[in-house]
């Protein structure tokens, strides 16, 4: 397929992407990577006048140590995440999540901030975004405000971000040593989407889990958090039985899809089995 007939301009600085982003009005995208955005023009699911692209800007760009967490430029590579010393020390989870992106060269071009703005409750960073509890930077005309998650997730690759405005950072709270993380995915083939994904964070104190966060990738429109999952194991033994009790009820509140992939009830026993088991995992168990 071939796009629709676009104008493109790629500025030399964030504040004329921001502007050149304003005067297109609604009918302008921004570019990264590519990977989510340029599918969508080819199939012609998306037909913008304007692509805003912000490639070239590496004050997007990067990983800082912020003092109680970790500033991630929106235009930083899988790759670059995966393979940085910073985020495998402070926040694991992510890395280990972003190296399940589909295939090396996605993950060399692919983007944090193009995921995340993409808003496909099927991938994987999504969810984890939300399992970290990760605050969204963007900036725009009226200049910068941030964005908690559980906030910045609208509806099916929907957002809170204006028309005008550019995701530029997203800050991460450090992880300390007591808690320990896993991502569970299930996926057809290698490279698919998920079937269904679960970002499971564990705080263990004392033989027991004293905190859990979970987030599922798949199970409705947006991005969830079990919180009835989270509830049930606060407190429980850090063994593989009571997490796995726990786990039963990971698919309260859900209304995950049904597809070729697999029918709505096939995803919930699928949110339940991988809940468990990346539980245990972050448990240590």
């Amino acid at each position: 397929m071939i796009p629709a007939k676009f104008e493109y301009v790629r500025p030399g600085s964030l504040d004329e992407a921001v502007r050149a982003l304003a005067d297109g009005g609604d009918d302008a995208k921004v570019i990264a990577g590519g990977q989510s955005l340029l599918p969508l023009l080819r199939l012609r699911l998306a037909y913008p006048e304007l692509l805003v692209d912000v490639g070239g800007l590496d004050e997007l760009r990067g990983v800082t140590d912020a003092g109680d967490a970790l500033l991630i430029g929106a235009r930083t590579t899988h790759y670059q995440l995966v393979n940085d010393r910073l985020v495998a020390e402070h926040c694991g989870l992510l890395a280990q999540a972003t190296a399940t992106v589909a295939d090396p060269a996605v993950r060399h071009r692919g983007t944090l901030g193009g995921a995340l703005v993409h808003a496909d409750p099927a991938g994987d960073l999504p969810a984890v975004a939300l399992a970290l509890e990760v605050t969204l930077i963007a900036r725009g005309p009226g200049g910068e405000r941030e964005i908690a998650a559980p906030d910045f997730f609208v509806d099916y690759l929907t957002t809170s971000l204006g028309p005008d405005e550019i995701l530029t950072a997203i800050r991460v709270p450090k992880l300390g040593p007591e808690w320990g993380y896993r991502y569970e995915k299930f996926h057809r083939t290698a490279q698919s989407w998920a079937t269904v994904g679960v970002a499971a964070l564990a705080r263990r104190s004392n033989g027991t889990v004293a905190e859990a966060r979970i987030g599922l990738t798949n199970m409705g429109s947006v991005p969830i958090r079990a919180t009835a999952a989270e509830n049930a194991v606060a407190g429980a033994e850090a063994s593989r039985d009571a997490l796995r009790a726990a786990a039963a009820s990971a698919d309260e509140g859900t209304e995950p899809p049904g597809d070729l992939h697999g029918a709505p009830d096939y995803r919930r026993h699928l949110a339940r089995v991988l809940t468990g088991r990346a539980l245990a995992a972050a448990a240590g168990v």
